[in-house]
């Protein structure tokens, strides 16, 4: 797999980005062509195994935050302290990545990330106190910010002719990860004998995977000869991404869909029991909106990718999200599935999402630093959204008021969204002075 250099020309003209397509770059048949075929496709598998592990750390905690609280004697405050911790880490060090990247390369710091992922959820499963549990579990999540903002680069820089596709394998393997801990993590702590521990423990032999394929990815890449780094890599351009539009546009509807997302998974079961739906069909429900997002995170990317306007997906994923919270507002007991299945499909705004932050700059050095700013913004602006459904719902005793608020947030979700969607680089957004020319 060759590494090619950044641009050196203006970046207002179109330029190749950053790195090699490698599985075009492998046309040939030759002993080379074969080696980087094989990079190209260990490389992806990578990428599935690392997307893999982005949410089993939280979404294995909440069926056993329970039993989790008892053991470790944490009260009420802590424990809801915990549904915002996720979202602070993401946003907190997903800043770092860029910088990190920048001077070891993006597949060293997700190789790095998904050390941190391995070893906080491992050593949580031993801790004897609330405090050590908390900052395990933020290590962890340290793991997560940073891989989080760099995969969609890793994918931008060595895939480049093929955003859609790659966003798409990692969309999908992320929402696979997710619903799975949610799903088999009760059953498999029964199956190992009902301790917690043992429950939250077993989901690192996940990241021991993906920590191995990384590994091995870095040193065949390292062990071709090429310079590793920042030569290896390209200097990055610095951009004023603070005054793109695109970049804020990009930040909101990150924020925005993450808070619907967050809410949805923290008050879909109550929602459904308080409808008069079985505890067991809750849960079953949550697991359809969940394993709707799998196969559409897939399909939307490669379609979204293909279009230079992604417009169209903004508007018919807000409108899914929309008649899914009506539909729970109103009719929550009847057609559950319906109701469900929108709510799903409106969270497949999390891929779009993905797919539009690499498709809006021009380079991969772009693409971190979009990341960066449009996810670490994003989860911070999705922090209030899930505790002030819960404090509408406290107040008023129906959801009535909490499900509207969710329908309505869709709506500025939608025009930023819009705005987002254009087919534009955040590099055209500034003026030519101000857009150094790439190393």
């Amino acid at each position: 797999m060759s590494t090619a250099a950044d641009p050196t020309t203006d970046p207002r003209a179109q330029a190749r980005p950053t790195g090699t397509d490698t599985a075009d770059s492998a046309a040939g048949s030759g002993p080379a062509d074969r080696r980087s075929r094989y990079l190209a496709w260990l490389l992806a598998a990578a990428i599935a195994a690392a997307a893999l592990n982005l949410r089993p750390v939280v979404t294995s905690l909440g069926p056993l935050l329970d039993k989790v609280r008892a053991d470790l004697g944490m009260n009420a405050t802590v424990a809801g302290l915990l549904t915002a911790v996720p979202a602070l880490c993401f946003a907190v060090f997903g800043v770092a990545a860029p910088a990190l990247a920048r001077r070891v390369g993006p597949i060293a710091v997700v190789t790095a990330g998904m050390g941190a992922i391995t070893l906080g959820v491992f050593a949580r499963s031993f801790a004897g106190g609330t405090a050590v549990f908390l900052l395990l579990t933020a290590v962890a999540l340290a793991g997560v910010a940073v891989s989080n903002v760099l995969l969609p680069v890793v994918i931008k820089r060595y895939f480049p002719q093929r955003v859609g596709p790659m966003i798409g394998l990692y969309s999908m393997s992320l929402s696979v990860g997710t619903s799975l801990a949610a799903a088999i993590t009760v059953p498999v702590t029964s199956a190992l004998g009902g301790d917690w521990r043992f429950g939250l423990g077993v989901w690192g032999l996940l990241g021991v995977v993906a920590l191995v394929l990384c590994l091995v990815t870095l040193f065949l890449r390292r062990d071709r000869g090429g310079a590793t780094g920042r030569a290896a890599q390209g200097a990055a351009v610095k951009l004023p991404i603070m005054r793109s539009r695109t970049a804020w546009a990009l930040a909101v509807f990150f924020g925005l869909q993450s808070t619907s997302a967050y809410a949805t998974m923290g008050w879909l079961p109550k929602i459904y029991q308080d409808a008069g739906v079985s505890e067991g069909t809750s849960g079953v429900l949550l697991a359809l909106v969940m394993a709707v997002s799998v196969p559409a995170s897939f399909v939307l990317p490669n379609l979204a990718a293909r279009r230079g306007d992604q417009r169209l997906f903004v508007v018919l994923l807000g409108g899914c999200g929309i008649l899914g919270y009506l539909g729970l507002a109103f009719a929550a007991g009847t057609v559950s599935w319906l109701w469900a299945a929108l709510v799903g499909l409106s969270m497949c705004a999390f891929p779009l999402a993905l797919t539009m932050i690499g498709l809006r700059a021009r380079t991969s050095g772009g693409v971190a630093q979009l990341s960066a700013f449009a996810q670490s913004l994003g989860y911070l602006i999705s922090i209030p959204g899930p505790i002030l459904v819960g404090t509408i719902y406290q107040a008023t005793g129906s959801w009535y008021l909490p499900l509207g608020f969710l329908a309505v947030l869709l709506v500025p979700q939608m025009l930023v969204g819009m705005r987002a969607a254009r087919a534009r680089h955040i590099e055209d957004e500034a003026p030519a002075a101000e857009v150094p020319a790439a190393a």
